[in-house]
């Protein structure tokens, strides 16, 4: 089910926090969403999306009520949630927390999944960061949430995602996430304008001082990740976080 998968070890009398990325081995998906598929907007069957996500849940050992999906809009608003939505999902694409036994999840088929984490001060965050969240600043917006709930010493793992070989894009729009993070400018594989999100990304974790475990990955080269840019009609995989209780 897991393409990666971490733990970092309780600190004093801080909880355990789980993380991973997951692949698309397992799940109920046929046809383009063929394994576990877990996006529910993309055309596939609800009742297979259900079931999937219902999975999850249970490899994170919570109820499927505390596994919590954004509304995610490509923008950079952050939200705090401090248990099971009352509701729809809002529409944003970063999500914080100090509540134990919540999952926090990010969907994605090329943009870059970001996990944070604060373990001693027991603040984590999920993060949807494409193209327009380079630009916008998610990153470092939802570095400053988890710092307004307590966070100073906060470490990402940053998921897999489409390469810069592999993101064409037009000369203007290239311009635009190198004015964001230099180190997203790129060239694809036949020398014309790309972007490297994932390069973008970590640059602005590194400027806001947060530590980066970078989990490699081409989603459009992988057979093991779902990818829009190759495949137009596919399914989502997710990055995944939670604060352990001290029972699990």
């Amino acid at each position: 089910m897991f393409y990666w998968r971490s733990t970092i070890a309780a600190e004093l009398d801080a909880e355990p926090v789980e993380l991973g990325f997951t692949g698309r081995s397992a799940g109920r998906g046929r046809g383009p969403y063929a394994g576990l598929n877990l996006g529910g907007h993309v055309g596939d069957d609800p009742a297979d999306v259900a079931s999937n996500r219902e999975a999850l849940a249970g490899e994170v050992d919570l109820p499927r009520e505390r596994l919590l999906f954004m509304n995610q809009v490509h923008g950079a608003d952050v939200v705090e949630v401090d248990g099971p939505w009352a509701g729809e999902p809002p529409a944003v694409d970063a999500v914080v927390t100090r509540a134990t036994g919540l999952a926090l999840a990010v969907l994605v088929a090329d943009c870059v999944p970001v996990l944070l984490h604060d373990a001693r001060a027991g603040v984590v965050g999920a993060v949807h960061a494409g193209r327009p969240g380079l630009v916008a600043g998610v990153v470092g917006r939802a570095v400053a949430a988890m710092r307004d709930l307590g966070a100073s010493s906060i470490s990402a793992a940053v998921g897999p995602s489409v390469c810069g070989r592999c993101y064409e894009v037009p000369e203007d729009m290239a311009h635009a996430a190198a004015d964001a993070a230099r180190a997203s400018a790129a060239r694809s594989w036949t020398g014309t304008h790309a972007i490297d999100v994932s390069a973008g990304v970590v640059e602005q974790l590194a400027t806001a001082g947060v530590g980066v475990h970078w989990v490699p990955g081409c989603t459009r080269e992988s057979g093991d990740l779902y990818s829009y840019r190759r495949d137009g009609r596919t399914g989502r995989f997710a990055g995944v976080i939670a604060r352990r209780t001290a029972h699990a």
